[in-house]
């Protein structure tokens, strides 16, 4: 049985040697075709026409491709393909002055705003290291006393925030006991009227619940417990006037980290003459650290009776904005001044600005005693900021692509006019979208039995617009 089967298999075999002859044997050109056409009908099973041989070798090569097609898998096929947008020219005046237009804004702004007025080329530091010293000057007159720094600035460290007294509420030699209070909110009659205080933090001291009242009067007063006598803030003192002559030395020391860089606020080629006789003005003397208070208070619309009187707070500031691409000596800062509180300039439960401070003292009995000292001040805070750019290829790299892609806005907002607004949208349409049938791609390995008059052609596809050639097989039942 084996036998049998093995010589019907070498008879098949021959046969098909006998279907496609040699090549060497045949010379002819129409032999050669002859001799293609056997080879792939024996290879792949499909038909391919003498003319179609005798034109070129697409019949043997697509069926080639196809086999290779085969052997690499479909998603690496598809991923080395290259995609190209179709170009549809539209000559129109008015979306061409539109187009323009757009683009024109688009490329004004990048350069205006982006690259000269926010330096989009620039590396940013915006944490500055700061250091702030002060020093105040000058003597006035309170009270009948001549007050120096000393007397009337507080804290006397000459830090970033202080405060110029200008008016005084003074009670003396006070010490511990008890006493009635001041205050017009503990007036009594009974003692029932001041056990309803009790545990009160409104007064200068500790509500014991009795009422004190003078024999003549109808009214009295609440006792405390605490530092008697008690404070009365009701008596009024004149402020201080020469305190609009005071000045007010600044120096400030910072450092960009980012650039390490480091500069003060004022040059050190400055001599000790200069900085003890200027005064600051942002025109003539922008350098100067010396500033005068009355020169300050002008410059916000302050009136110096009204702030000497209640008290406020005002802020210096020190901008520091430099641009590092120059010498550094062209980073210097701008000074600005603003009133703090004006949220609050005319409140009626809290205007101005106040704070308390006690000098202590013992008598020879050892008996402890205090000045205690309502102070009203203008409190000034100096408020540090800065930065610095220098060129950085990184920004501008990314503005300048943000440039470049951002001009493409100019092609939406035209192709949004003209499918919607134009009058010749339809026709834009048909250009700007086309759709095309399928291409159908049939495996080498496949057969076709379509009946012994049918074989597969060949299909050339043109598109008129792109220029680009797609072949494959077309399937009659297609066409």
């Amino acid at each position: 049985m084996t036998e049998a089967a093995n010589a019907r298999l070498l008879m098949m075999k021959r046969r098909k040697r006998k279907l496609c002859p040699q090549q060497s044997a045949l010379g002819s050109q129409d032999s050669l075709i002859s001799h293609l056409r056997c080879t792939i009908v024996r290879n792949t099973g499909l038909s391919c026409s003498g003319s179609q041989l005798k034109a070129s070798s697409i019949c043997t090569s697509t069926q080639h491709t196809s086999t290779m097609a085969h052997r690499v898998p479909n998603f690496i096929a598809n991923f080395f393909v290259y995609e190209t947008a179709k170009s549809v020219v539209v000559k129109s005046w008015s979306v061409g002055i539109i187009n323009r237009v757009v683009q024109l804004l688009i490329i004004l702004y990048f350069i205006c705003w982006v690259f000269m007025h926010e330096k989009g080329y620039q590396q940013r530091d915006t944490g500055i290291e700061s250091a702030v010293m002060t020093k105040v000057k000058g003597l006035g007159r309170f009270n009948n006393r001549v007050m120096d720094v000393a007397d009337y600035v507080a804290p006397s460290q000459g830090g970033s925030s202080f405060s110029v007294i200008t008016s005084m509420v003074i009670t003396a030699n006070q010490k511990q006991g008890r006493c009635p209070e001041t205050d017009h909110k503990f007036k009594c009659t009974t003692d029932d009227d001041c056990m309803k205080k009790l545990g009160s933090n409104l007064g200068n001291g500790i509500i014991t619940g009795l009422c004190l009242n003078n024999n003549n009067e109808t009214k009295g007063w609440c006792e405390i417990e605490g530092w008697c006598p008690a404070e009365d803030d009701n008596v009024s003192e004149k402020p201080m006037k020469e305190v609009e002559n005071f000045t007010i030395f600044i120096k400030n020391s910072i450092r960009f980290p980012l650039f390490n860089v480091t500069r003060g606020n004022f040059p050190s080629i400055l001599n000790k003459s200069y900085i003890q006789s200027c005064h600051y003005d942002s025109v003539d003397n922008p350098f100067c650290p010396i500033f005068k208070v009355g020169d300050i208070l002008r410059q916000i619309n302050q009136s110096v009776d009204s702030i000497t009187d209640k008290g406020g707070e005002i802020g210096i500031n020190i901008n520091w904005n430099c641009n590092l691409d120059y010498n550094v000596t062209y980073c210097n800062p701008n000074y600005f001044f603003t009133r703090l509180d004006a949220a609050f300039k005319n409140s009626v439960a809290s205007k101005g600005y106040n704070f308390r401070f006690a000098k202590y003292y013992q008598s020879e009995d050892g008996t402890e005693y205090r000045t205690l000292h309502k102070a009203k001040a203008i409190r000034f805070d100096i408020i540090v900021s800065g930065n610095a750019g220098k060129f950085s290829t990184v920004p501008f790299l990314i503005n300048l692509v943000a440039a470049f892609t951002s001009v493409g806005l100019a092609t939406v907002l035209c192709d949004i006019i003209l499918l919607n607004f134009h009058k010749g949208a339809d026709k834009y349409k048909a250009k700007k979208f086309e759709e095309v049938s399928a291409v159908v791609s049939v495996s080498a390995n496949n057969r076709l039995y379509m009946g012994s008059q049918m074989s597969i052609k060949t299909l050339e596809k043109r598109s008129n617009d792109s220029g680009t050639f797609s072949y494959g097989r077309q399937d009659p039942s297609f066409q």
